[in-house]
């Protein structure tokens, strides 16, 4: 599919900011140079792509990756921070691509602040398709996954903290879990020495143990990892390293779980029986599982036409419930892709969790008719 006319990008983006602001989401321009240390922490996808730079005084700035964190920004620094608000955002922004321009146009949407998390997830999705159709875009097919189910899973098995971990983390980055339960491999570097100095030590000593070292040795990040994040990956190898498998039992559920993949209403269905089967209280995430999906049904949306996956994730490290994207059916790239980060605004500089929730658009992959007629 080819990329449309810079005529028609611009059409199309002036068409998703129009329907947008008419539907009470007010645009926001952040600019372009960012702080980059937020963008460090929010997952490899980002910080693996990332250009930087430094001013004289060297101070080190990088060039706007994506809108969601620089608008999170904005919104903090607004005389609205903490109460409801919504946002919508149009422009460059950059990224690495081996593939394609590292600069392109992204849309999009924000909402901060609401109390009925559901009923703002099914706003957010129902104004990016409908945005998408105002810019002529062709019609798309909605995926989506709900990060709160697998916290209230894993929460529910009462597994260590490490495990925790080690399995959210691998479910965000859509790993088989075969990969994720697998014992620490002995190939690469050979940190036994490390890690059995840390074993068993209490993991608050630990951790500043390993951030001292990391300090005298001059490191502060490796990989776009901070130093706190290092220390916490040995303490978990560590515990890994010492500790048993993985329960039979607790497996065979992530496995069915993992499994199930169909219409959102059948997923219900069949997580409310694995829930009842493994005697798990899952209560709670399930009806704000339905709930959402009543609310995307009040808005018109065909919610049996979606596709529900317990195993669908967006590799980024700041979502924490409904993640979603939508593709073309001429393309294998996503056209929306978003999601809710409810803890992303503390982590940003905010007192608590604020509920958030947004989707991009990429302009770019629209597939827009030459004959679409805007500018007539």
């Amino acid at each position: 599919m080819g990329e449309p006319s810079l005529a028609l990008s611009r059409a199309a983006s002036a068409a998703i900011v129009a329907h947008l602001e008419a539907a009470g989401y007010p645009l926001c321009e952040p600019p372009i140079l960012q702080k980059p240390a937020p963008f460090f922490e929010s997952g490899e996808e980002i910080r693996s792509r990332l250009y930087l730079t430094s001013d004289p005084s060297g101070t080190e700035y990088c060039l706007r990756p994506e809108y969601t964190i620089p608008v999170c920004r904005a919104y903090l620094a607004s005389q609205e921070a903490g109460q409801p608000a919504s946002f919508c955002y149009c422009g460059p922004v950059f990224r690495y691509r081996s593939e394609g321009p590292s600069e392109f146009l992204q849309a999009g949407l924000e909402n901060f602040g609401r109390l009925d998390r559901e009923a703002a997830d099914a706003e957010v999705l129902g104004l990016a398709l409908d945005a998408v159709v105002s810019a002529r875009g062709p019609k798309l097919n909605v995926r989506f996954g709900d990060a709160g189910l697998i916290h209230a899973l894993i929460g529910a098995l009462d597994l260590s903290p490490q495990w925790r971990r080690r399995i959210l983390r691998g479910h965000a980055q859509e790993k088989a879990l075969d990969a994720v339960l697998a014992p620490p491999s002995g190939s690469g570097p050979d940190h036994s020495g490390v890690l059995a100095a840390l074993e068993g030590t209490d993991k608050q000593d630990a951790r500043a143990l390993v951030e001292d070292l990391l300090a005298i040795a001059g490191i502060s990040t490796v990989g776009g990892r901070t130093a706190a994040e290092i220390a916490e990956r040995f303490l978990e190898q560590a515990a890994l390293k010492s500790g048993s498998g993985f329960p039979a039992e607790q497996r065979a559920i992530l496995e069915e779980f993992l499994a199930i993949e169909s219409d959102p209403d059948q997923a219900s269905a069949r997580l409310r029986q694995l829930a009842a089967d493994a005697d798990l209280n899952l209560s709670l995430a399930l009806d704000r599982f339905d709930a959402r999906l009543g609310f995307m049904a009040a808005r018109g949306l065909d919610v049996a036409e979606f596709r529900f996956a317990t195993r669908f994730a967006r590799n980024l490290d700041y979502y924490t419930g409904f993640v979603f994207e939508a593709r073309d059916d001429l393309d294998d790239k996503p056209i929306i892709g978003g999601g809710r980060y409810d803890a992303l605004l503390r982590a940003l500089g905010a007192e608590t969790d604020i509920p958030a929730v947004g989707a991009a658009i990429w302009v770019e992959r629209l597939r827009i008719s030459e004959n679409a007629g805007w500018w007539r």
